[in-house]
């Protein structure tokens, strides 16, 4: 997970420099059909055609959905906002895996947990500062994209013993690969030099060894669990918004995206702690 969270941020730099001169579908599009050629040439040498059956179909459907649209949103914001910010918003994903795991999954939180689900809100609230004139619409761009990669987490769990990391893997993208052909033609323009096609090429390169770590992860420990270790995407948002972009986060920002870590790696923690046995003299509960 915490390779996963330092090969985002370089992927989210070549998909802002591409936002400058070409439509964010299109983008997000390379991404996903980038990430399919990849991993077919990755995978399928290896575990052969046999990694394409999946036994739910429907759930790796909504998956690919959910990550398409986590993606889109994302690849839309970073177009208007920096790149930290973007990523302080997305930070929220990890604690909304929290009622959705419970709720999903069976996985119990405590009331310890959704008190830092609130904290995590307020640091939210502080990096977007609505009413102010600091305030850009696109920062709820964030927000969305990370309600839509919790859910996408929740179900990669779900079905983690289900299909292999490397089938989930691949079909993360189908729904933006190949349903984004009817849209494609609306938007679509050429690259214009090298660069824009090695960065075109490079996002569905870093977004699939992201999300296959992702998918690994999660096989191997629940989701509330390894979810907090996203938070190493924020350091290198920072350290790519900062050498791409001259972006560095002012102290409100930092303020915000501190609580927001600090209440993700909490709720980390509460879910890693052993119940407490119940002493043979205490009376029933």
């Amino acid at each position: 997970m915490c390779a996963a969270g330092m090969l985002f941020p370089v992927m989210s730099g070549f998909a802002k420099f591409l936002g400058e001169d070409y439509n964010s579908l299109q983008v997000s599009w390379a991404r996903a059909f980038g990430q399919i050629v990849f991993m077919m040439m990755f995978f399928v040498p290896r575990f052969g055609v046999r990694m394409l059956h999946t036994r739910r179909p429907g759930t790796q459907l909504v998956r690919s959905a959910l990550l398409f649209a986590s993606n889109a949103s994302s690849f839309l914001a970073i177009v208007f906002i920096p790149l930290a910010k973007a990523a302080s918003i997305t930070m929220m994903a990890p604690l909304l895996v929290l009622p959705l795991a419970w709720a999903m999954l069976g996985e119990r939180t405590s009331a310890k947990g959704l008190v830092a689900l609130v904290a995590g809100f307020a640091g939210v609230l502080i990096v977007i500062r609505p009413g102010t004139e600091l305030f850009h619409w696109a920062s709820i761009l964030p927000l969305i994209s990370a309600a839509c990669y919790a859910l996408y987490q929740v179900l990669t769990r779900q079905i983690a013993g289900i299909d292999s990391p490397e089938t989930s893997a691949i079909y993360s993208s189908m729904f933006g690969g190949f349903g984004m052909f009817l849209i494609l033609p609306f938007v679509w323009k050429t690259p214009e030099n090298w660069r824009d096609i090695a960065y075109f090429s490079s996002l569905g390169v870093i977004g699939g060894m992201g999300h296959y770590f992702v998918a690994r992860a999660l096989a191997y420990a629940p989701a509330n669990i390894v979810a907090p270790f996203q938070y190493m995407q924020l350091i290198g948002s920072v350290i790519v918004g900062y050498l791409f972009f001259g972006d560095f986060p002012d102290f409100l920002g930092w303020v915000g995206a501190a609580i927001i870590v600090a209440a993700g790696l909490y709720t980390g923690w509460l879910q890693t702690r052993k119940p407490r046995s119940v002493p043979a003299s205490s009376p029933a509960e």
